[in-house]
């Protein structure tokens, strides 16, 4: 008889819950894209990112204002990151579930690069792939080249400073994107919570939203966190390890 270990019960009892879910979503953080090569933020890993710089120095418009250099300069050298890297499996997996909708923290696109159509992609904290007016009232948008990412200048619109288009610390998340999530949250039948620390607000208030609403709950984390105790299983290995058995043979949507 074979011996079926704990991990293997758990992704059994994943699959029975996904079996049985006709909406599914994913709600995923930068553990999603750790196996690409990406720093996480709040891992215990050294190399995480606010282990190593200071966030509100680096990601507030407190920060911007002091120092605008050091953090064009900061985001440049990501850039430079995002550049060589590609969708690992993880990514891959989802993106075969054309029809599910992929809600992230994430501000890099390799869900898209993945397969997933853009629409599809609920991007919560913004785009490190733009940059934008600072000023709030400016509509100023532009592409930025990964790899010779532009340096600090002026809105060609109003004159204000360019800066990430990305959600800093004491920043709104973006209006409509942030109501189709919550709408989303409050009509599914089960939702993965994929490599998020589940610490950063309001965007985590989306799990317990779900559970509110009667969804299950499966996490995907090598780490304990907060999202652990909301989890009605929880799968502690890698994205890139467990999401593509976990999703093999389904056809997994978020629609009714």
């Amino acid at each position: 008889m074979r011996f079926e270990s704990s991990r293997d019960r758990r992704l059994r009892a994943a699959r029975e819950i996904l079996s049985s879910s006709r909406r599914v979503a994913a709600f995923s953080g930068a553990g999603l894209s750790a196996d690409s090569g990406l720093a996480t933020f709040r891992d215990p890993d050294p190399d995480a990112l606010w282990s190593r710089f200071d966030p509100i120095e680096l990601a507030s418009a407190e920060g911007f204002a002091a120092n605008p250099q050091r953090v064009i300069d900061w985001y440049n050298w990501r850039r430079g990151n995002y550049a060589s890297v590609h969708p690992n499996a993880a990514h891959r997996a989802l993106a075969g579930q054309q029809r599910m909708i992929q809600i992230t923290q994430n501000v890099d696109h390799l869900l898209e690069q993945a397969g997933v159509a853009p629409q599809r992609v609920y991007h919560l904290h913004g785009s490190i792939l733009q940059d934008r007016c600072h000023n709030s009232a400016c509509v100023h948008r532009e592409q930025v080249d990964l790899e010779k990412p532009p340096g600090l200048r002026a809105c060609p619109r109003c004159g204000d400073r360019l800066r990430p288009a990305v959600v800093w610390f004491g920043e709104n998340l973006p209006q409509e994107t942030w109501a189709l999530a919550r709408r989303l949250c409050t009509a599914l039948d089960c939702l993965l919570v994929i490599g998020t620390s589940a610490t950063v607000y309001p965007a985590a208030g989306l799990i317990a939203l779900a559970r509110q609403h009667g969804s299950r709950v499966i996490v995907v984390d090598p780490n304990p966190g907060a999202a652990s105790g909301a989890a009605d299983v929880h799968l502690d290995r890698s994205a890139a390890d467990i999401l593509p058995a976990l999703l093999d043979g389904f056809d997994l949507g978020s629609g009714p």
